[in-house]
């Protein structure tokens, strides 16, 4: 019996929200952009262009993407993207980014647009709440992304996000760990680097959550089990409802083939989830586990 990928659906449910809202996150191969879409291709600088280490355009992707909407969406792309005219240029620029973030996510539901006009719009903002959630965007998705190319590029833009979140507040804790994330899930630098920069702010508060379920997923990533019980067993000692930590310690005691412990974690989770489709895979996987 092939077994239901219930901590999978637990521990991402923002991913699998962002994909059940965008659907894919990548254009459709073989697509050339059209002549003459250049609405946002003229001052993008951060990592926009074709990237030199994994072959990803922003701009293809955006004219790709354009090109795949309905003629009356295309219509109210096309008088966003025109909509900047002189005054207060980087007031009406943070506006428009903002309705063109709107827009991707709500009307067309293209995920790879949504992140990138969020993160231009944090970037021209540059405050701590608006970099720092652009960034948590690209971080979250990225353990669902399979192409490599995409991947690269989704974890630069984070890393760049944080970096300048760390620049405006260097204490931000949480942006120390989502960039140490960013390294371990984007594949850029080295897993001991990010691993490195999320083990420092534990060392500073070992009551940081965040941090500690990081580690713990970083401990499962390398096979270390071990580890990764003893701080999914603090996490809960801090926190004793947290669903993402008791479901993980359960599929970690099923792995093992403790059964009875399994099914005690659980059972547990059970009663936390209010997703009826969650709640629903678990007590399958508990029947499965009695018999």
């Amino acid at each position: 019996m092939k077994k239901p990928q219930v901590i999978t659906i637990a521990i991402a449910v923002v991913a699998i929200v962002l994909l059940l809202a965008f659907g894919r996150t990548t254009p459709k191969a073989g697509q050339k952009p059209a002549a003459g879409e250049t609405a946002q291709k003229q001052e993008h600088d951060h990592a926009d262009h074709e990237d030199a280490a994994g072959g990803f355009s922003i701009d293809t992707v955006l004219a790709m993407s354009k090109k795949e909407l309905p003629a009356d969406q295309a219509l109210r792309l096309d008088l966003l993207e025109q909509s900047i005219t002189r005054g207060d240029v980087k007031k009406q620029k943070l506006d428009v980014y903002h309705q063109l973030a709107h827009f991707w996510k709500d009307t067309a539901k293209a995920f790879i647009p949504y992140a990138w006009f969020t993160a231009e719009s944090a970037r021209l903002e540059n405050s701590e709440k608006s970099l720092n959630f652009a960034a948590q965007i690209f971080l979250n998705q990225l353990s669902q992304v399979e192409n490599v190319q995409t991947r690269h590029w989704m974890a630069e833009q984070a890393k760049d996000l944080f970096e300048k979140v760390l620049s405006v507040n260097p204490a931000n804790d949480s942006a120390q760990v989502g960039l140490g994330a960013t390294y371990l899930y984007g594949g850029i630098g080295t897993p001991m680097e990010g691993i490195g920069k999320i083990r420092a702010v534990v060392e500073k508060d070992s009551t940081n959550v965040y941090a500690q379920m990081t580690l713990a997923a970083a401990s499962l990533m390398s096979g270390q089990k071990q580890k990764a019980q003893e701080r999914l067993e603090t996490v809960l000692k801090l926190q004793p409802q947290n669903i993402q930590a008791i479901l993980m310690l359960g599929d970690l005691y099923e792995k093992d083939g403790n059964k009875d412990q399994a099914i005690q974690w659980y059972s547990k989770a059970v009663k936390l989830v209010q997703r009826a489709d969650i709640k629903t895979a678990l007590e399958k996987r508990i029947e499965a586990l009695k018999k």
